[in-house]
C-alpha cells in the first residue's frame, strides 16, 4: 500500500477514525457534513488503491459506527503432545490458529473456547493469556482499515474430535519444527507461534504485548 514511502492505506485509516470520531461527537450538522465528506474522502482513497468500488468500500466503512476503538479478534492456543493445533481457512486456503472476532456478552475465555469448537471441534478451557498484540504492529497482511488487537489464548484441551466447519477445511497438529509454510497471514505469523511454543516450555516466560 506504500508508493514511494507514502502509506496511503495508514493515511486513509487514520483519517477514517478522525471521521467516525467527529460523526459521533458533532455539535451540529454544519460539523456532521464536514466529516462525513472526510469519510468519503476516505472512501475514494481506499476505492482507489484497493481497485474497488466505492460504494462498496464507503459502506463498509460506515457499518463501524460510534467512538472508533480497536475491534478484537481472539485466538486459541492449544498444544497436545507438544505439537499445536492449526486449522485451514477456506477463505484463503492458510493455517492458522483457530479464533475469530469476540462477540458481545461473553468473557474472552468464553470467545475463545466457543471459536476452538466450532472451527476445530475440540473442547477446550482457557488457562493462560499468552500475548496481545496489535495486528499492524505484528505485520499482518493484507491491511485492515480498523484498528485490531489480537488476543492469544493457551488452552486446555478437555476433549472434542477434529471436525471441519463452515470456515474451515482441515483441522491438524504440528510439531515445532513442521509448521507449515502456507500460512493465514492476516490471522496467524510465525514469530506468534514460535514465541507460543517457547511460552509452552516456559510457563515462567510473561504475557507478550504490543
Amino acid at each position: 500500500m506504500a508508493d514511494n514511502g507514502f502509506d496511503w492505506f495508514d493515511v486513509a485509516k487514520r483519517l477514517k477514525a478522525i471521521s467516525q470520531a467527529g460523526k459521533t461527537f458533532a455539535k451540529d450538522e454544519f460539523e456532521l457534513k464536514r466529516h462525513e465528506e472526510l469519510e468519503q474522502i476516505v472512501a475514494e482513497i481506499l476505492a482507489h488503491h484497493c481497485e474497488a468500488d466505492i460504494d462498496v468500500v464507503k459502506g463498509f466503512l460506515q457499518a463501524d459506527t460510534g467512538y472508533p476503538t480497536p475491534k478484537v479478534d481472539s485466538r486459541g492456543v492449544v498444544f497436545k503432545d507438544d505439537k499445536i493445533l492449526l486449522v485451514r481457512e477456506i477463505a484463503d486456503g492458510g493455517w492458522t490458529l483457530p479464533g475469530g472476532w469476540c462477540d458481545t456478552g461473553q468473557t474472552p475465555a468464553a470467545n475463545v473456547a466457543r471459536e476452538v469448537w466450532e472451527e476445530s471441534g475440540y473442547e477446550v478451557r482457557a488457562t493462560r493469556l499468552l500475548a496481545v498484540f496489535d495486528r499492524d504492529n505484528q505485520g499482518h497482511k493484507p491491511p485492515y482499515p480498523f484498528s485490531i488487537y489480537k488476543m492469544f489464548f493457551e488452552c486446555e484441551l478437555l476433549g472434542g474430535e477434529a471436525t471441519v466447519s463452515n470456515e474451515t477445511s482441515e483441522v491438524a497438529w504440528f510439531g515445532e519444527d513442521e509448521l507449515p509454510e502456507d500460512l493465514s497471514r492476516g490471522r496467524t505469523l510465525e514469530h506468534e507461534l514460535e514465541l507460543f511454543f517457547k511460552q509452552h516450555r516456559d510457563q515462567t516466560i510473561p504475557t507478550a504485548f504490543d
